[in-house]
């Protein structure tokens, strides 16, 4: 089946056989390891994702397709693919064109390291690699959320914040989960769910629970006025393993899950911490259609446990 969607794809461009080895990419990505180097030749670099489980052999080839300077026009697919690609050659060729860039780098929007973000993992001021994600992902079922007495409320729309995540790393799957954060004690994440889908929106957190809007949120200009609204009435809680860290969906209904890597509707967006400026761990993604019925989008959920803070961004189609 998979020989024949790689042809399909590489020889005719069909874009339903894209989408069935992304699914596969997404489920066990190891399935595609023995094809990559075919679609390679045939040039199909793009999803980035169908090359998270290259070898050896196909990193290296990429690697030196860039180092050619044979195709520059291709150089912003073949670094999303790297990024993807968790072997070590990989990330050495981005460190080493981060100083001396490749042919094409001038058209570029962002450093080359950048990119590392797309697949889920940045290197920090010392040089070391550390990652945004982890490799153990949960369903995150909604169950109906207890209202309790009035609390704090949005200071831009005065709508009451809403609790999308409260967990406590004491339970294995939750602790498996959080393991790549480093968090310990009960983590509470609020924001507000209205203004969050305009710019992401920080929060101070302790292991204790607390949680606080952070002052220096700034309020986007393009906001403009807004009434209170109730947020959801819904409480993500910790379902099953997913098969694969992959398996998040940010379009379908049964799609929110805790840890594992984010389905980016746009760009990969973690967000830098307000108090050092590194990118946040990735927590989890609550879906828009999880929410309601006719829900869109979906919330992704960070943290970075030095400075104690939580955010949490939007994305939609």
């Amino acid at each position: 089946m998979i020989e024949e969607l790689v042809r399909q794809v590489a020889v005719d461009g069909d874009d339903d056989a894209v989408e069935e080895l992304s699914l596969i990419a997404d489920t066990d990505p190891g399935r595609l390891t023995p094809y990559l180097g075919t679609l390679l030749d045939r040039d199909v670099v793009w999803p980035g994702k169908l090359y998270r489980a290259a070898d050896a052999d196909v990193v290296r080839r990429v690697v030196e397709r860039v180092d050619g300077g044979d195709a520059p026009g291709q150089l912003n697919q073949l670094l999303v693919v790297l990024a993807h690609v968790a072997h070590p050659m990989a990330e050495s060729a981005l460190r080493r064109w981060s100083a001396q860039p490749p042919a094409g780098a001038d058209a570029l929007h962002v450093d080359i390291l950048d990119y590392a973000r797309k697949g889920g993992w940045t290197v920090d001021p010392q040089g070391h690699r550390r990652d945004l994600c982890g490799d153990t992902a949960y369903e995150w079922i909604m169950r109906e959320a207890p209202r309790g007495p009035a609390g704090a409320r949005c200071p831009w729309c005065a709508s009451p914040l809403w609790t999308a995540a409260d967990l406590d790393p004491a339970e294995p799957a939750v602790g498996a989960a959080l393991a790549h954060t480093g968090w310990s004690g009960r983590l509470v994440i609020e924001t507000c769910h209205f203004c969050s889908c305009y710019t992401t929106l920080y929060s101070r957190v302790t292991p204790t629970g607390d949680t606080a809007w952070w002052s220096g949120n700034t309020r986007p200009d393009h906001l403009g006025s807004t009434e209170a609204e109730d947020p959801p009435a819904s409480l993500p809680v910790t379902g099953a393993p997913r098969q694969s860290p992959y398996q998040a969906s940010a379009w379908e209904q049964g799609g929110s899950t805790l840890g594992g890597r984010p389905d980016w509707i746009q760009d990969a967006d973690h967000p830098d911490c307000p108090g050092c400026r590194q990118p946040m761990d990735y927590v989890g993604l609550v879906g828009g259609a999880d929410l309601d019925e006719y829900g869109e989008g979906a919330y992704y959920l960070h943290l970075h446990r030095p400075c104690g803070f939580a955010a949490v961004n939007y994305q939609q189609s």
